[in-house]
């Protein structure tokens, strides 16, 4: 039986995020769960010149917690777009594509948006296009569980499995996917990266990496 994979909204998704999406014909992403703390549905992380470099989207906390994911609002009293954009603009300006990929960027860090599951879309939607791969966005229809079946398909759940403090579902291929990064003659190489530090660095060539 085939699967469909299920994955959760996400910051600027690491690489890990895309091989899923690359590898299985058919996905989804989760938007009834309730929001968790400290994923990256929230975070990204980035290579600056000082190593590895977390960036997290501020929430309204009033609300709690314990509402659907598509309710979650943004904090944008905090000014974080452009706190998030001098960070990226820091780390890349001398990678090899910068400027051929900050104008499709830009607009997300100048626009607000008031929940954070929209901003996601759109920002993926986005990187899609610039990884040449397939940019229609399906969402699930209800919360489904591993092992679960829908039309036919078996759920493969990479909600959790695709975690900053949770080991890659694809351990074991770091060789294969090693790609040039700016920083690495400091640091080495960091593998599983916010997507967009091997777009930067590897421009057109990225969806190899996957």
């Amino acid at each position: 039986m085939s699967s469909t994979a299920i994955l959760s909204t996400a910051y600027l998704p690491p690489t890990d995020y895309f091989r899923v999406i690359n590898t299985f014909a058919d996905w989804k992403i989760e938007q009834w769960e309730n929001f968790q703390k400290q994923s990256f549905r929230s975070r990204c992380c980035i290579y600056s010149a000082n190593g590895p470099l977390s960036l997290h989207i501020p929430i309204v906390r009033s609300e709690g917690f314990s509402i659907p994911i598509k309710e979650i609002r943004v904090d944008n009293s905090k000014r974080w777009q452009s706190q998030h954009w001098r960070a990226i603009l820091s780390a890349y300006k001398s990678s090899p594509y910068f400027e051929h990929y900050q104008q499709d960027l830009l607009p997300f860090y100048t626009r607000e948006y008031d929940h954070l599951f929209e901003f996601n879309k759109d920002l993926i939607r986005c990187l899609l296009e610039l990884l040449n791969l397939p940019a229609n966005i399906n969402f699930t229809d209800e919360f489904l569980k591993e092992g679960d079946t829908e039309n036919n398909l078996t759920i493969s759940d990479f909600r959790e499995k695709i975690h900053p403090k949770r080991v890659s579902p694809f351990a074991g291929n770091e060789e294969k996917g090693r790609y040039h990064q700016v920083f690495a003659h400091k640091f080495g190489f960091f593998a599983n990266l916010s997507v967009i530090d091997l777009l930067f660095n590897e421009g057109p060539h990225s969806r190899y990496f996957l």
